[in-house]
């Protein structure tokens, strides 16, 4: 009786976004978060769920990621962020163990090293990314894959998630996806027509697929 209860716990989910930054003075992401939280009662049967908007803030960004762990201590951690040069939503597969040279946080900060860990490796993602493609594609979003999630913070985030770099900070699933810009209502988009609807509606299938995946490997003999 006690292995079956702990077998239908329902997984800590972390989901997050970012605040504006320099050069982006609209972040998706930073709209779809409050939006996911006004439907927690959606998750209600599939997870506990903690939602954040991360200020960009190289500095500031590991405080935040160990205060999650006491406040939720995440077994599922999905990071979103906006991408301006994407045109689907992307499913990032690598985190680079690289920082961007002279690219100022929202505090006017730039790591002064190229490395976020001085011998690291590039670290894959965690989440079941080949089942979030095959859901999205089945519900008529446009997705991708990508193996460069850039050198800013949304890699830094997604590499600290990974690399267990921040103590306490140690989900079991974990990744980054980014978003492209929104169509705005005054002009044309020839390369995107994703609305800020299409990016909840693809936060429902993200999150409802990660659930599912934690939820069958947990069941599993080890």
């Amino acid at each position: 009786m006690q292995e079956d209860a702990q077998r239908v716990r329902l997984p800590r989910v972390l989901v997050t976004g970012f605040s504006v930054f320099p050069g982006a003075p609209l972040n998706p992401t930073e709209h779809l978060i409050p939006l996911i939280e006004a439907e927690r009662d959606r998750y209600a049967d599939l997870c506990q769920l903690t939602t954040e908007v991360y200020p960009v803030d190289f500095r500031g960004l590991p405080l935040r990621l160990a205060d999650a762990c006491k406040a939720a201590s995440p077994d599922i951690a999905i990071h979103f962020g906006l991408s301006a040069e994407a045109q689907s939503i992307t499913l990032e597969r690598l985190a680079r163990n690289a920082f961007g040279v002279g690219r100022p946080d929202n505090v006017g900060f730039a790591p002064p090293v190229a490395h976020i860990h001085e011998g690291g490796e590039h670290l894959p993602s965690s989440l079941p990314l080949l089942a979030l493609h095959e859901e999205l594609v089945r519900a008529g979003l446009p997705v991708s894959f990508s193996d460069d999630a850039g050198d800013y913070l949304c890699n830094y985030l997604f590499y600290l998630a990974r690399s267990r770099l921040c103590a306490g900070y140690e989900p079991e699933m974990a990744g980054f996806i980014h978003v492209p810009p929104l169509l705005e209502e005054d002009r044309a988009s020839p390369s995107n027509d994703m609305t800020l609807e299409d990016l909840l509606q693809a936060s429902r299938i993200i999150i409802a697929t990660c659930c599912q995946a934690w939820m069958e490997h947990t069941k599993s003999p080890a």
